[in-house]
């Protein structure tokens, strides 16, 4: 109803003109004969002159057809002006009934600021679908990754309630192995998710990360064992300042990374700086990352066809998350012996 409106005060607008320059001229004619006759009569012509029959109609026609003139006119703008308005406020109406796959129609013959609201529209209707897509996907895969080990759980305590099993230290320990899995789940989704939302924050303060690689190391040696890899380290950089926790919870997230997908032999652990920033990498001995599932490598829940199965999918998407609420970023290369390069890069306060 308001698109409708707009037309007619368009079309009563145009031809409110009409009318208003027609009487104009009539006015200002007779005006015109008024001061023509006062102030030069001897240029006056010598006959009463008075507008004849003839021209009066000459006078209608003329305004009638500037009528015709101005309404059509009226018409083609309105229908160029209203046309992308109104598709853009029927697809909100679809939108809002959930419709997230309707349009506006943007079309470039239309007047420049109706296009732009009608690509614009499209533009964040096209915003919302990724979103509205993105959050269902997280749902679904946060669903399936908690499902195994409060599955497992389950199992367990149920067997253990029913007398299947024996309470000895150990089930224990098997269910305590689950519940660690867990917890670190559902901390690797919590920094995930405040890295999306722009509040993750971080506490920074002077680290020994010597120490904290060598921490990791002896508490994972049991691993590298199991994966038949060993540790080789380059520590050049000893002292940075950064949140402690968080870098211990980035390295953790890597070496289990090449431990998972690497192949045996060395894990090439180096610490420096350049340029101002503290630069920590982590390189295997192969098979590296295809080309094409690089561009993924830090998205969350996103795996590599070959790697199915092992892992959340969250490892290297904390990695970078840690990474940028540090100021700095996690890259990944081929290194020389055909292998991945994880790069931690963090800058350090002058």
């Amino acid at each position: 109803m308001k698109l409708v409106g707009i037309y007619r005060q368009i079309a009563l607008t145009m031809m409110a003109m009409a009318v208003g320059i027609t009487l104009l001229v009539v006015i200002t004619s007779y005006v015109l004969y008024y001061l023509w006759q006062k102030y030069w009569p001897n240029y006056f012509p010598d006959e009463d002159y008075m507008q004849t029959g003839p021209e009066w109609v000459w006078l209608i026609l003329t305004t009638m057809i500037a009528l015709a003139l101005a309404t059509a006119v009226a018409s083609h703008i309105s229908r160029r002006i209203l046309a992308p308005l109104k598709s853009v406020t029927d697809s909100i109406k679809k939108v809002a009934g959930g419709d997230l796959s309707a349009r506006a129609i943007a079309d470039k013959n239309a007047p420049l600021e109706a296009f732009y609201l009608a690509n614009d529209f499209n533009l964040l209707v096209e915003k919302l679908q990724q979103a509205t897509d993105e959050q269902a996907f997280w749902n679904a895969a946060i669903a399936h990754e908690l499902r195994t080990p409060v599955t497992i759980l389950r199992g367990r305590l149920q067997a253990l309630a029913e007398g299947v099993f024996q309470p000895d230290e150990r089930q224990f320990r098997s269910l305590l192995v689950q519940v660690e899995s867990l917890s670190q789940l559902i901390e690797d989704l919590r920094v995930v998710s405040l890295d999306e939302s722009g509040h993750l924050s971080i506490n920074s303060q002077k680290t020994d990360i010597s120490a904290e690689v060598q921490f990791l190391i002896d508490s994972m040696a049991g691993v590298f064992e199991k994966t038949n890899q060993h540790i080789t380290l380059d520590i050049q950089t000893k002292s940075i300042y950064c949140d402690t926790l968080k870098i211990r919870q980035a390295m953790l997230a890597l070496l289990e990374n090449a431990t998972k997908h690497a192949n045996p032999g060395c894990i090439l652990i180096k610490t420096s700086m350049e340029n101002g920033a503290f630069i920590l990498s982590i390189e295997d001995e192969g098979p590296g990352i295809s080309d094409t599932f690089q561009p993924f490598l830090f998205t969350a829940f996103r795996r590599a066809p070959s790697a199915q199965g092992h892992g959340s999918g969250l490892g290297l998407a904390v990695v970078a998350a840690i990474a940028r609420a540090h100021g700095g970023k996690a890259t990944y290369a081929r290194n020389a012996r055909n292998g991945s390069s994880f790069t931690i890069a963090i800058p350090q306060p002058t």
